[in-house]
């Protein structure tokens, strides 16, 4: 019989963090070795982070950024574990500093560890390959509860990823975050996102298709955490012993190949 999956937790005391934590001390593939959060962080049986590098196989990290990018170099350093991050809200430097450190240990990075909103990744590309932009307007909306600080959410943006690849073009060049004018109309070939903050919404995501007389729309709507703690756990059990590289989750799923 296999020995499980070592396991640790960054960010054990956030929400994702405990739900993580629960997950994985329920799954017998897994064994949850160490939780840790913030330097100096103590308690609620958490250990420093480098005593819990040197213990686990995989890493799963749901933090900040700033944190993934810290714990990616920190990993890298060491020459492991492997790591799953599900951190959004990323800048340049800290994607750029999580791309170096991929060079020495396997890391899976996504906006969203969902196996629903994975698929719909692919439908939306899919879509946006078969509709010709000149015809078609793509429109992304998307909904979390009032303590999520990054918007457009990371899912969102993995969403406007797709529709740009579909289409052909670079994200950034073609991306509105906000709409606020009186006199410019939309152009051709524009993907916009809208973004909706309030009460204890877990997160829903759509992407409209709008034509002249029809619109199509791909939505998802998460019922609980739950979800994105099982595919955290598939990303965790997909990368152990994988060689370094920065993969996402249609690597995971073999959408792509590894």
């Amino acid at each position: 019989m296999p020995q499980p999956l070592k396991v640790a937790i960054a960010g054990a005391l956030g929400r994702m963090g405990r739900q993580m934590a629960e997950a994985v001390a329920a799954d017998p593939r897994l064994q949850l070795v160490a939780r840790f959060h913030r330097p100096g962080s103590m308690g609620e049986g958490l250990v420093e982070r480098d005593e819990a590098l040197a213990v686990a196989d995989v890493v799963v990290d749901f933090t900040t950024p700033t944190a993934s990018a810290e714990l990616a170099k920190a990993c890298a350093a060491r020459g492991g574990p492997a790591l799953v991050i599900g951190s959004t809200g990323f800048s340049a430097s800290e994607l750029a500093a999580i791309a170096d450190a991929a060079k020495k240990v396997a890391i899976v990075r996504s906006g969203s560890y969902s196996l629903g909103l994975n698929m719909l990744t692919g439908l939306v590309e899919q879509a946006a390959r078969a509709l010709a932009a000149d015809d078609c307007d793509i429109e992304i909306l998307e909904a979390h509860h009032r303590m999520k600080v990054d918007a457009p959410s990371g899912t969102a943006l993995m969403l406007g990823e797709a529709a740009a690849r579909g289409r052909g073009v670079v994200l950034d060049d073609v991306a509105k975050r906000a709409r606020d004018s009186l006199v410019a109309s939309r152009p051709i070939s524009e993907i916009g996102f809208a973004v909706l903050r309030g009460g204890s919404i877990v997160g829903e995501h759509s992407v409209s298709f709008l034509t002249d007389g029809e619109t199509l729309t791909l939505s998802h709507a998460a019922g609980d955490r739950s979800m994105f703690a099982r595919g955290a756990i598939a990303a965790a059990l997909w990368v152990a012993g994988r060689p370094p590289g920065e993969y996402d989750m249609r690597n995971v799923l073999g959408f792509t190949a590894s």
